[in-house]
């Protein structure tokens, strides 16, 4: 049994940020209603070029990653009917999760009283850019100006030899707070199961930013000065040689990060059929492979400069230290051993069609998720609303009414 199996969510939320929060907890068990207006949708449907990709118009990543695994129902939640029939399942339901604005909640009817107005045990859940206090609570945001720039990442990030910032990757902070989320919804259950209480849940890009980049912050608060990225390029620490970044002889890269780098050295030396090094009189022990940093950093980028990525790849696979590859994200889908974790995961839709999406990365009693894709627009809005109690007069009713599509 998944944890969350049993549990309800009612999704009124658009693109990736919250909506994420619902396929986590669809991945974890929960049955999670997406409410959809009966005519456009949810935007994201039509979002078709993230970056220099062009998304294909089925089973769309854009779509499928923050959707999957969850019932799709379409309801016009402007008019009397539409909304009547969101407070019905409101009243079915254990989350109310929504990144609307406050404007446009409070013209709808569904800030937290209306909500509670039904149901008064259910969590409420607001996703915002900038939070919901301040003199800024009524402005929208995405994750590139609320979590990458506003909360100190792109600054921190960009190396002062750049000119402007690295830009960030799709959904990157919405990602990670959509989880962030999850998790306080998993907690606001736990509260409300314990006291009989339920929570309110706040949970904004800025703010998830700002715990991304949470030691820095603190650490630079401290030090009275901003966190500064180093310049671009194969560096490695002034007094660790096992701390760096290195080219191979087809021109890939590996990072080495072994903070205790003496105590790899011996080791390392070994790996890489240079053991004479270990009896070289410079770096015989910690204080002077300090010291002698530079030359050791020298010699390791003309040795690691003599085999290919995978030559190193096969020889380091016995290796003490810590070590990666870097990789892009057609081969880290692709890596052994995120497939054994099941950390991507081959889901098929209906038509047949196959494709791969990332699980959540929490897992339970270590399995591997079952994931299932996306809904079809306003796929099962009539099958929910039968489950509701309505006849189905009344369905083709509210249908030429324009109420639900």
């Amino acid at each position: 049994m998944r944890p969350m199996e049993g549990i309800r969510v009612l999704e009124v939320a658009q693109f990736t940020f919250v909506p994420a929060a619902g396929a986590v907890m669809a991945d974890w068990g929960a049955e999670v209603i997406k409410v959809e207006h009966p005519a456009t949708g949810d935007g994201q449907r039509g979002l078709r070029q993230i970056g220099h990709l062009r998304l294909p118009a089925d089973h769309n990543p854009g779509f499928e990653h923050p959707n999957r695994g969850k019932r799709s129902v379409g309801i016009d939640i402007a008019t009397a009917e539409g909304r009547e029939l969101l407070l019905d399942l409101v009243a079915t339901s254990d989350v109310f999760l929504t990144n609307f604005l406050p404007a446009a909640r409070r013209s709808l009817g569904i800030e937290v009283e209306d909500v509670r107005a039904r149901n008064p045990d259910i969590i409420y859940v607001r996703g915002t850019a900038l939070g919901d206090r301040g003199p800024e609570r009524e402005h929208g945001g995405y994750d590139m100006t609320g979590f990458w720039c506003r909360g100190s990442v792109a600054s921190s990030i960009t190396p002062t030899d750049v000119t402007g910032i690295v830009p960030q990757p799709p959904a990157f902070g919405d990602s990670m707070g959509g989880m962030t989320i999850a998790g306080g919804v998993a907690a606001a259950l736990l509260a409300r199961e314990r006291s009989g209480r339920p929570s309110e849940v706040d949970v904004s890009l800025l703010g998830v930013g700002m715990w991304a980049m949470g030691l820095p912050i603190a650490a630079t608060a401290r030090a009275g000065q901003p966190w500064t990225a180093p310049p671009t390029g194969l560096s490695a620490a002034p007094t660790n040689p096992l701390a760096g970044i290195y080219e191979t002889a087809d021109g890939r890269l590996l990072s080495l990060l072994m903070l205790q780098g003496f105590r790899y050295w011996a080791d390392f030396c070994r790996h890489i059929d240079r053991a004479d090094l270990v009896a070289d009189a410079r770096f015989a022990s910690a204080e002077l492979l300090a010291e002698h940093a530079a030359e050791a950093t020298a010699i390791l980028r003309e040795v690691l400069a003599q085999r290919t990525l995978a030559e190193w790849t096969e020889r380091f696979a016995t290796l003490d230290g810590q070590w990666a590859p870097v990789q892009d994200s057609i081969e880290v889908a692709a890596d052994g051993q995120a497939r054994a974790n099941g950390y991507v995961i081959p889901v098929v839709a209906d038509d047949g069609v196959a494709f791969d999406l990332v699980a959540s990365p929490v897992q339970f009693d270590h399995s591997i998720p079952e994931l299932h894709p996306a809904p079809a627009f306003a796929a099962d809005t009539e099958q929910v609303l039968l489950d509701l109690g309505l006849e189905w007069e009344r369905i083709i009713s509210l249908k030429a009414a324009g109420a639900i599509s």
